[in-house]
């Protein structure tokens, strides 16, 4: 059993390397595969059927590729109406649209389709789980398409599949087609007229009623029957009659490339259409294929960069949006993502140029033109500009701008090499345009970051990877007449094509090796520190606090963001890559909303996430500026000091804590700053002590922690009995007198009864004395959450905790003790995040609290 649980954690620690050596070897064997099934095709045969493709079926094969993109927009329309969250169609079909062309590109689709739905999706007012039920939805009405035709096909003319099968085949896949049919037969018998809903483990779809399903089915069966027909019609000597047959192998390569997660279904797509039609003239359906990547795939990327650039484009170039918009529209704009998409196209694009030989016209021009070692250093350089562009749309897709410098004076060289190496004008003229576009999107790209500490990510390098192996195999599919042998390394010629190829592939290697080795061994470092971040609060902000709680700026334990006149701050930790903030701003209100923007621009910037702990009603309206996840922590009790009293009914147990108390010999007193020297020691024995019983350890940030240097900052309220100190709290002050409040308190396990009951009267009463409005109680978290059916599912989460958590912590407990001081509740909000990534958030403000309010990992807290 403890070997079986090694076994579980070792496969969950290196589940994403595992993940990615998965893929690169299905990639090797899908390569592998192509390379035995071409055995006997060579590169000049292609190039004929290239050439010999028709532009009429070239035409209609455009026709049927924006019939079935024009159908994938009705997924999401279908599945957004399904949800009861319906948009416009243009919101809808761009989304799906986006998403659809960059997941067939560059697989990993819930990493680039996902990200693409999920900004338009987020951007106009739907949940995470709203998004996650479209995708699903999505998913549904394309595997329902394909079980349907499936099931069809098998079931109409079995006997064509079972084509030199065993006897007795035929019937079993009529018989497998029966099932499939039936299976979605029985689903739709199942939703009925009403449809019906799953609910697994908290998270909750809708089955669309029998009319939706069949919409969907229909829409699939279009969708797959268009983009099966793309390819069907430039496959050549294939007639009407070997449909059937063409579509089930269809089907089994995109589920192939689908199930495997290779990049694009490049290499598996290819060989099992090559394995499902053996009769075919195999350079006439390489020639098909290849036409099919550009039509069906290529293209539609191509026509989506082109609108997001255009569209975002806009939005930056006009200089009133931009200073209206700034940085959230840049920062959920689609521009970086596509644009990393279209840098890493154009690195495939160099990569496989520098494997095929050049053009015997442009070579014997170019002999005339150019001395021979230059030839040779272009074709090796543009390879390896292409390996980097492949490396830098990563850089790109997290908007770092150091990767926008690099990525634009790369294309600019590559289109300089693509002329040198071969008179390629038309590789010359892609890398020029990329430039452009990427100018043209130039303020996306603002991120300041460690490009090799950042950008790459194991599945990103693994997509790379794959791209160099197809261009490796190309190559090898190109020169498979060579008779390789060590001389052909050093080999210098103006058709020395061969030559080149290897050079080109060993350094594309060496470069890709040497990255891998910088990222996997490079020390991981913190989230980027805030430089500009003060060291201490300022006292004009002080003075103007309403709000005890601002004298958590004396911690030690926070950074500050000062507005320009000092009248007001914020005080903030970074963790990881969170950046909290403890309550609202202190001082001037005025000042609140530029203080916020700024610091939620540097989070940004820096790639964190901006989360807003603790905040009053008052910060309510910025935090929804900010475009922050709203949700209710918990109470914080407030006592009226004027109306405070013993007397009554209500007060009861407050008096009678104070009598007995007060009978027991206990004694209050109030230390002031200046005295605490002479009994610290006393407090600090007593705070080890309650530490210690209470098996606690100091917390920060949120709160206080014993530090003599924080004790020196405020009088401390002290109970004696029998001439000792036996419980003490730091006392929390307004300048102005609103507000009067206690951090830390700390007892002696032997104290009397109700000693902390009159240590807070006796408080509340000097309070009064002296003309104090309000006595804070501090927090009940998880109080007043709601814990309806349609309650938000962090309201949820947080109610359940309150009322079944008393175990772990004592909610209720907690504001019932409060509850005996007749305060006035006033609601506590945490802003943070959209998503998923609100837990993560949280998960590292649990962490700075538990930490004692430092920031990284072995960095030392800062001091005023």
């Amino acid at each position: 059993m403890t070997e079986g649980m090694t076994a579980a954690r070792l496969l969950q620690r290196h589940r994403t390397i595992l993940s990615v050596g998965v893929v690169l070897l299905l990639a090797a064997l899908g390569f592998a595969a192509l390379d035995h099934l071409l055995q006997e095709v060579h590169l000049h045969q292609v190039r004929l059927a290239w050439h010999a493709l028709p532009i009429t079926k070239l035409l209609a094969a455009a026709g049927l590729t924006a019939i079935s993109y024009l159908t994938l927009t009705l997924y999401d329309v279908l599945a957004l109406r399904a949800i009861g969250r319906p948009l416009p169609y243009r919101t809808a079909a761009l989304a799906s649209f986006t998403s659809y062309t960059l997941s067939h590109n560059l697989g990993i689709s819930l990493l680039t389709g996902g990200s693409a739905r999920y900004r338009i999706y987020s951007a106009a007012g739907l949940t995470l789980s709203d998004i996650a039920r479209v995708v699903a939805m999505a998913s549904a009405t394309f595997w329902s398409g394909v079980f349907v035709l499936a099931g069809a096909m098998l079931v109409w003319l079995p006997q064509m599949m079972a084509s030199g099968a065993p006897a007795g085949s035929a019937e079993m896949l009529r018989g497998l087609g029966m099932v499939l049919l039936l299976a979605m037969a029985g689903l739709v018998a199942w939703a009925g007229p009403r449809g019906r809903t799953i609910r697994l483990r908290g998270w909750s779809a809708p089955v669309p009623p029998a009319t939706g399903i069949l919409a969907q089915i229909g829409i699939g069966i279009v969708d797959l029957a268009a983009a099966s027909a793309a390819l069907f019609i430039l496959v050549p000597g294939v007639g009407v009659a070997q449909w059937p047959t063409f579509f089930i192998g269809y089907t089994l390569a995109i589920i192939a490339a689908l199930v495997t997660h290779v990049p694009g279904g490049i290499g598996i797509f290819e060989a099992v259409m090559l394995a499902a039609l053996p009769g075919t003239d195999r350079p006439g359906l390489i020639a098909a294929l290849l036409a099919y990547r550009l039509i069906y795939y290529i293209a539609p990327l191509l026509v989506a960069i082109a609108i997001v650039l255009v569209q975002e484009g806009r939005r930056w170039h006009r200089p009133i949006a931009r200073t209206l918009i700034g940085m959230r529209a840049v920062a959920s704009g689609l521009a970086p993502t596509m644009m990393g998409a279209l840098v890493f196209l154009g690195g495939v694009v160099l990569l496989v140029s520098g494997s095929l030989p050049i053009m015997p016209g442009r070579a014997a021009i170019l002999s005339t033109l150019l001395p021979l070692p230059l030839t040779e250093i272009s074709h090796l350089a543009g390879s390896l500009v292409g390996a980097a562009l492949l490396i830098l749309s990563a850089g790109l897709y997290r908007r770092l701008d150091g990767a926008f410098w690099l990525t634009r004076l790369l294309l600019i060289a590559g289109a300089a090499f693509s002329l040198l190496k071969g008179l390629d004008y038309e590789e010359a003229a892609v890398m020029i345009l990329i430039a452009g576009a990427l100018q043209w999107t130039r303020p996306a790209f603002y991120r300041r970051t460690h490009l090799l500490a950042e950008a790459f990510s194991p599945v990103w390098l693994a997509t790379v990877a794959v791209m160099v192996g197809l261009s490796i195999w190309i190559g090898l599919f190109a020169y498979k007449h060579v008779d390789y042998h060590n001389e052909l390394w050093w080999q210098f010629a103006e058709r020395g094509d061969a030559s080149r190829f290897l050079r080109a592939s060993f350094a594309v290697a060496i470069l890709l090796t040497c990255v891998a080795f910088l990222r996997l061994f490079r020390p991981a470092k913190p989230a980027r520190q805030d430089a500009n971040a003060a060291v201490a609060p300022s006292e004009q902000a002080m003075a103007l606090a309403q709000r005890a709680d601002a004298n958590l700026a004396f911690t030690g334990d926070k950074r500050f963001l000062l507005s320009a006149t000092g009248r007001t701050f914020l005080m903030y930790q970074i963790r990881g890559h969170s950046w909290i903030v403890m309550g609202d701003p202190v001082g001037a209100e005025a000042e609140w909303s530029d203080l916020l923007w700024t610091l939620r621009e540097r989070a940004d910037a820096a790639q964190g996430r901006l989360l807003l702990y603790q905040i009053s009603p008052a910060a309510l309206p910025l935090a929804i500026e900010l475009g922050l996840q709203i949700s209710k922590y918990g109470e914080e009790a407030h006592v009226p000091l004027d109306a405070f009293t013993l007397e009554g009914p209500d007060a009861k147990p407050l008096r009678y804590a104070e009598r007995r108390a007060m009978r027991e010999g206990a004694t209050f007193d109030i230390v002031a700053a200046a005295d605490l020297p002479a009994i610290m020691d006393e407090l600090a024995e007593i705070s080890a002590h309650w530490l210690a019983i209470k098996r606690h350890r100091e917390k920060g940030f949120s709160v206080g922690r014993f530090d003599p240097a924080y004790m020196a900052h405020f009088d401390c309220a002290v109970i004696r009995w029998q001439g000792k100190i036996i419980a003490f709290a730091n006392i929390w002050k307004t300048q102005d007198r609103s507000e009067l409040s206690v951090d830390l308190m700390r007892h002696r396990e032997d104290m009397p009864y109700g000693t902390m009951d009159f240590l807070f009267i006796r408080l509340m009463q000097w309070g009064q004395a002296h003309g104090y409005a309000w006595f804070n109680l501090g927090m009940a978290p998880l109080s007043g959450l709601d814990a309806r059916r349609l309650a938000p599912f962090w309201s949820r989460l947080g109610a359940m905790l309150y009322q079944h958590g008393n175990a772990l912590y004592g909610f209720e407990g907690l504001r019932a003790y409060k509850e005996k001081f007749s305060p006035e509740w006033e609601a506590r909000f945490v802003a943070g995040p959209q998503g998923l990534t609100f837990a993560r958030t949280l998960i590292d403000l649990q962490a700075l609290i538990g930490s004692g309010g430092g920031g990284q990992d072995d960095e030392p807290a800062i001091r005023p």
